[in-house]
């Protein structure tokens, strides 16, 4: 298959022929031979690549943590400005934009709504709108599929950097389909161009393709990672670890004072597909609990297509609040900018995932009281899907 960036170069020059290009890239984007979008740009000789934007964690993918900002400045290699989306601004200014005739934005995504990435590309989207310039997203595909849907949507009052629009934690959308329907439906409106696919289907996962997988930020080193990270992301608005500063974030949960193999006999009850919780320590090189012993689990998915990675991580949050109810907090503010609500409830879009969770509701009553909405969501989105 070949992804947007190869497929602009072989079949839709026209769309950058003669224009000064800026381009929104991270260290992900490349092509199957590990070229970098910059490169390409600079060797094509009917375009001119004018600067660089770059997402959260960096142009160079090297700052760690959620609210690490970063700036901008002048690439040594290429000489080109670079410019931060993450820092004093997540909007590109007039200045910035200044001598740039379209915006083509080539990031990654892991497929779910939390992943800031989607928002850079949005709030690309409506600076090429107020500053009448093109946008140009080139497509990539969804990691962990484009077919399954789960959680709840952000509701009114709870959009934020880690949700903009009502879409739920995992979307089955790609980046060009995003842009899509945020640009019709959500009413951005700018001056929108999607490259596509070749090759890519619905059904297929990352390592399905013949694409390299290039860590698209450092705590999303695998596959494996992205698999589970739509439900363990939750996690951040807790105290809990959720593994970072181990060689397995997402997939190792975990505080110094729960007993994994209590926790375990606990999730067995629930008998939840597609995957198996082993007991283990692990102790954090940094973030939450550095340096600290802490007993959890290891989220090990047996079948990724029937795994439900969001319903399977409030499992393991109810279980943990159930038994530890003593010890298990939530996170406080700030999360992403946000500085007035509870973290848990950002990254949830509500505040009724963690009253469900407090009141011990069952899990299938929680997952039943998503379906309404990701029923209209399905039926919305269904208008921007390209494959």
């Amino acid at each position: 298959m070949k992804p947007g960036l190869e497929v602009v170069f072989e079949r839709y020059r026209g769309l950058i022929c003669g224009k000064r290009i800026g381009l929104i890239v991270n260290p992900a984007s490349v092509n199957r031979s590990f070229h970098h979008a910059s490169d390409l740009f600079l060797a094509s000789p009917d375009c001119h690549l004018v600067a660089l934007f770059g997402p959260q964690h960096g142009i160079s993918s090297t700052t760690q943590d959620n609210m690490i900002e970063w700036e901008g400045g002048r690439d040594e290699r290429t000489g080109l400005p670079v410019f931060s989306l993450y820092g004093a601004t997540r909007i590109p200014t007039e200045e910035m934009v200044r001598d740039v005739d379209a915006l083509v934005c080539d990031l990654p995504d892991v497929g779910t709504r939390v992943y800031t990435f989607a928002a850079t590309m949005a709030n690309c989207m409506i600076a090429a709108q107020q500053f009448d310039i093109e946008m140009i997203v080139l497509d990539r595909p969804n990691p962990i599929g484009g077919e399954q849907i789960e959680g709840g949507l952000v509701e009114p009052g709870f959009e934020s950097f880690v949700g903009m629009f009502p879409i739920p934690l995992r979307h089955g959308m790609t980046m060009g389909e995003l842009a899509l329907l945020f640009n019709e439906a959500f009413g951005i409106g700018c001056r929108l161009s999607v490259v596509p696919m070749e090759g890519w289907q619905r059904t297929m996962w990352y390592d399905q393709t013949d694409l390299p997988w290039i860590m698209p930020s450092p705590n999303m080193p695998t596959l494996d990672t992205a698999t589970v990270y739509p439900g363990t992301v939750l996690v951040e608005g807790t105290l809990l670890s959720e593994g970072r500063g181990t060689t397995r974030p997402f997939e190792l949960i975990g505080a110094p004072f729960i007993d994994p193999y209590r926790l375990v006999k606990e999730l067995a009850e629930e008998k939840l597909p597609g995957v198996f919780f082993r007991p283990c320590f692990f102790a954090p090189t940094f973030q939450k609990h550095q340096g600290e012993v802490c007993g959890g689990v290891q989220i090990h998915v047996l079948d990724r297509q029937q795994f439900k990675p969001v319903i399977t991580a409030v499992a393991l949050l109810k279980a943990i609040y159930r038994l530890y109810p003593d010890h298990f907090a939530w996170q406080q503010p700030p999360y992403e900018y946000v500085y007035d609500r509870l973290p848990f409830d950002i990254i949830a879009g509500s505040d009724k995932l963690r009253q469900q969770i407090v009141a011990d509701i069952p899990l299938a009553e929680i997952e039943a009281s998503w379906q309404p909405d990701l029923t209209r969501f399905r039926e919305m989105r269904s208008s921007y899907l390209l494959y």
